[in-house]
């Protein structure tokens, strides 16, 4: 079976243009020519397309064009350890959630003291959260949150908010760029600590949105088993096994 460019890129809600720009960014096979000279698209290039928008909504654009680019010099095992890699990753994610969440119910229940007056330099909240002093300083300047300055130096100073609000940035720090990451991102911006129930409910919407993005990824998966099995791949993984 074989489609017209405008019919294939209605079906997936895009332009021709983006469809060719897709096949001149080897995202996927080249089209074979009519007599006339149009391009003419396969089953084969609606599962490619089927497989980017699922993988898209999932792990980013960035990360799909990678994935479509290594089956497109057939290494297969570099595509899939590259999904593998961000599985693992949201998992890192879920778990560092599941610690603040935590924290936050011993701060509720009075066993653990926000301690709003301790102060750390840049350095030693990047040596307590892994975040590097430079994410830390364009997450500032972001509105991400704003620290205090030393008036005898000028250094940032950040505290115990701080340190909560940047351990909840990096839990989305590899999620995909939508509006709904944009207004996470926001309400931790608005976060005030002290306000243990606002806290709470913000991180039970991120893990909410966590959730949601291991089922994403999960369908992201089957699409490219389904591409994999279409484009003679499978023989490769049948043999490995």
């Amino acid at each position: 079976m074989s489609f017209r460019p405008k019919r294939l890129a209605e079906k997936y809600g895009l332009s021709s243009s983006t469809l060719r720009n897709y096949e001149a960014k080897g995202l996927i096979p080249p089209a074979d020519r009519s007599s006339n000279g149009y391009r003419m698209y396969t089953e084969r290039h609606e599962a490619y397309l089927a497989c980017i928008q699922a993988m898209a909504a999932a792990f980013g654009m960035e990360v799909t064009s990678e994935v479509m680019h290594c089956l497109g010099r057939n290494e297969l095992d570099d595509a899939l350890w590259i999904i593998r890699d961000r599985e693992v990753m949201l998992h890192r994610e879920k778990v560092s959630l599941d610690q603040l969440v935590r924290e936050l119910k011993s701060c509720s229940e009075g066993s653990r003291a926000n301690d709003g007056n301790q102060y750390f330099s840049i350095h030693e909240v990047s040596r307590r959260t892994g975040a590097p002093k430079s994410a830390i300083r364009y997450w500032e300047q972001s509105g991400l949150f704003t620290a205090k300055r030393d008036p005898d130096n000028d250094y940032r100073l950040y505290n115990e908010s701080h340190l909560f609000k940047i351990r909840m940035i990096q839990v989305l720090q590899s999620s995909v760029y939508s509006e709904e990451t944009v207004n996470l991102k926001q309400s931790i911006a608005r976060l005030e600590l002290e306000n243990i129930e606002h806290a709470m409910k913000l991180s039970e919407s991120i893990q909410a949105y966590l959730h949601k993005t291991i089922k994403l990824q999960a369908r992201a998966i089957y699409f490219l088993y389904r591409l994999i099995q279409t484009t003679g791949f499978s023989e490769t993984i049948e043999d490995n096994l």
